[in-house]
């Protein structure tokens, strides 16, 4: 967009197809260039921005997150690609969370916090640890404390879950049987495009496509889910991706979103919201997950994307979800905030909350994880006892790509 080539007054498509394929080749990206961006998962429409500003020829290129939504093979393919724009004298100016990203690519590094420089200094200066002290301010011992409550019975479970697109005339999610306890985290993981996050849309009743295969919710078989509404009412939640498009409504505060599925709770004599119960519960939220605001009348769009990523949370919580399916639940937070969640998911297993957590991060899949299922092209190829937490990212990432059967 905005560099279109014109013959005779008019945009030479076909020319303007080659180019956009070419970009996406470069960023290894297997989407037909005509496919609508809308149709696209956010990893991929991430993908799609950055071949945008490489077309663009531009003198300085500034990344915010560029990684954040890409799992570990792709955000090191998109790594490869900013050393090699380095190298032919492009300034870069790269904003990123993952600590070990920054480690591996900058040449001088700068903190931030609470909107202030903390330091800078030379990249080969610092250390992850060094970094995240420099970030919140103090020293963390650990990002995963260990858990030990007690894992129950099946809270739910599928087989042979299936998912058909019909607009795209194929098969998304097949043959998946799958199941997550009371008390218990199970990590979701793969690559973009690997249908994680269609399963827990479908699972969640948010997807019009056509499903096939069982769920047992409870310990009692029933149909799919018609709606997330009905979703909700029994007690599953699914927490999107991305928390701008279908987690917040950005324009309304924090009491309208944090209560917005859970309206019912607070409903008096049939007719009227009881505004003191509801506003009570969400300040209780408020201060129980430790959400910076002022007031819980302050717009959801003027807060940071770790206090964003809570008001979902606070949403999740407040439904009393007996199954919560977090998806990329820390995608571009900052690591104080990310702890805060891992400690807010511990909290939820010992209450006998079943979890799945979809992440693309894999030492956040490896430390917060009692099982993990990988998902490649639909399918699950391989699942792992976490609970001795000896599993490495190579089993993961081998599984992820092809490397592991089951």
């Amino acid at each position: 967009m905005g560099d279109e080539v014109c013959q005779s007054g008019l945009i030479d498509w076909d020319y303007e197809y080659d180019r956009a394929k070419e970009l996406l080749d470069e960023l290894k990206l297997k989407v037909n260039p005509k496919t609508r961006v809308g149709n696209l998962g956010i990893g991929q429409q991430q993908l799609v921005e950055i071949a945008k500003a490489l077309n663009k020829n531009c003198k300085i290129l500034i990344l915010d997150e560029p990684t954040a939504p890409l799992p570990e093979d792709d955000s090191e393919n998109l790594l490869e690609l900013v050393r090699g724009l380095r190298d032919k004298g492009m300034s870069i100016i790269f904003i990123s969370h993952k600590l070990g990203e920054v480690l591996s690519i900058a040449d001088t590094v700068t903190i931030l916090r609470d909107g202030q420089t903390v330091e800078t200094r030379p990249a080969k200066e610092y250390s992850q640890d060094t970094l995240i002290s420099g970030m919140v301010g103090r020293e963390l011992k650990t990002l995963f404390e260990p858990r030990s409550c007690p894992i129950g019975e099946v809270a739910l479970k599928v087989s042979d879950w299936a998912v058909f697109d019909g607009i795209n005339n194929k098969w998304i999610v097949r043959d998946i049987n799958l199941e997550v306890r009371e008390g218990e985290v199970i990590g979701l993981a793969g690559m973009i495009g690997a249908g994680r996050t269609e399963l827990g849309m479908s699972i969640f009743g948010a997807l019009d496509d056509a499903i096939t295969g069982k769920l047992e919710y409870r310990g009692r078989q029933r149909q799919r889910f018609k709606n997330s509404n009905e979703a909700i009412k029994a007690g599953v939640f699914y927490s999107s991706e991305d928390r701008k498009r279908y987690g917040l409504v950005l324009t309304s505060d924090i009491a309208y979103n944090a209560s917005l599925s859970s309206l019912d709770k607070y409903i008096s004599n049939g007719l009227f919201i009881n505004r003191d119960k509801e506003y009570g519960k969400v300040k209780e939220m408020v201060k129980k997950l430790r959400i910076k605001t002022p007031s819980i009348l302050q717009r959801a769009g003027n807060l940071s994307g770790g206090n964003q990523q809570k008001v979902c949370l606070a949403k999740a919580l407040m439904t009393e979800p007996k199954v919560l399916i977090l998806d990329e639940a820390t995608r571009g937070i900052d690591i104080g905030a990310k702890t805060e969640i891992y400690q807010l998911i511990n909290q939820m297993a010992a209450q006998g909350i079943a979890v799945i957590m979809i992440s693309s991060e894999l030492p956040e899949i490896l430390g917060i994880s009692d099982r993990i299922y990988v998902m490649r092209e639909g399918r699950i190829s391989a699942e792992f006892d976490n609970s001795a937490r000896n599993i490495t990212q190579e089993d993961v990432a081998l599984a992820a790509t092809g490397g592991v059967t089951t």
